[in-house]
């Protein structure tokens, strides 16, 4: 097996964020599989491979770089473009394309989908995020009625949502990075989620959108939007309901109704096995398997299946126009 190395902007910082946290989470669970490293492009961390570094290297057969980060992927891969990259994507949507000697790991199968149309001759794969093992239902007195995260929250659900229900009862909104997410999340009745517009502005799709995942698995009921990964494990009216539906005071009943009686069950732990270590470990072990072997097979063989180009799309187009018109012609002869 080859030794992965995961490429981030940089492990902390102006770069921390979720998408950071979830790859670096992947990093701890591929070192029980293989030897695996993190390696930095874009800044020189202390005791951190450097990418400038690494391509000094002779052996680079014997290395796997991982790249993630979606405004970069373009050009990290054409940079690596005489080595080995598998892309794990999460968010879908910025626009570029992989040629089918870079194998694709999808954090949703939203995000496959995407890329089973986009990049039909490559490998594609599908590893959920995990749910850590801390977010799940403590049965604790719950204080907190409404629990809102303010990043990636909606302009309505900021002003019109959340001032409304301040009025009947308690909300409270988080607007730092919280270490004890699990903790608030077993203190709360609901969880409201709306990151449909954010994503609209940023041009991308939702990646997984962990927070409403891990908010079921403590025992929250969860108002959400539907869009992007989000799309892979909310079902509302059975395990969450859909936020902003038709009016404020719509929603504004619903979860007043939900605070006071709530009626959706709570995840099964065989819903939330999907997510948790095990299945994650045994499902990237033979992902990483089955790539490892096809970049032996790479090293042999050439690509000879046709790209799915605009050009050729162009040719089927005017080869099925013309079968068209040739049968017409047939016809009336």
């Amino acid at each position: 097996m080859r030794t992965l190395y995961f490429l981030v902007p940089g492990t902390g910082g102006k770069f921390a964020c979720g998408g950071l946290w979830a790859e670096l989470k992947t990093l701890k669970i591929a070192r029980q599989i293989c030897s695996a490293e993190v390696v930095t492009y874009r800044q020189r961390e202390p005791g951190v491979l450097f990418l400038d570094d690494v391509l000094r290297r002779e052996n680079l057969d014997a290395i796997v770089f991982v790249i993630s980060w979606g405004f970069d992927v373009a050009k990290l891969a054409s940079r690596l473009n005489h080595c080995h990259v598998i892309y794990h994507a999460h968010s879908a949507g910025y626009g570029f394309r992989l040629p089918a000697r870079i194998p694709i790991i999808t954090v949703s199968r939203n995000t496959m989908g995407y890329w089973g149309q986009r990049s039909p001759n490559s490998l594609i794969y599908y590893l959920p995020n995990q749910i850590s093992d801390e977010f799940r239902n403590l049965h604790l007195e719950r204080d907190i009625d409404v629990l809102v995260q303010a990043r990636k929250s909606s302009d309505y659900l900021l002003q019109a949502l959340i001032p409304a229900l301040k009025q009947q009862c308690r909300v409270e909104v988080v607007d730092s990075y919280v270490d004890d997410l699990d903790k608030l999340f077993n203190r709360a009745k609901v969880y409201l989620y709306d990151s449909a517009e954010y994503w609209a502005q940023q041009g991308v799709s939702e990646g997984f959108g962990l927070q409403p995942m891990e908010a079921l698995a403590c025992g929250c009921q969860v108002f959400s939007s539907v869009n992007g990964g989000l799309s892979d494990y909310l079902d509302p009216g059975f395990n969450c309901y859909k936020i902003a539906g038709y009016s404020t005071e719509y929603d504004v009943q619903r979860i007043l109704e939900a605070i006071a009686h709530p009626t959706l069950p709570p995840l099964s732990d065989s819903v939330l096995a999907e997510y948790r270590l095990e299945n994650i470990t045994q499902r990237l072990s033979t992902i990483l398997s089955e790539i490892n072997g096809f970049f032996n097979h790479q090293n042999r063989y050439p690509e000879n299946i046709p790209d799915l180009t605009w050009v050729r799309l162009m040719q089927l187009n005017l080869n099925r126009i013309a079968g068209k018109l040739k049968k017409k012609l047939s016809a009336r002869s």
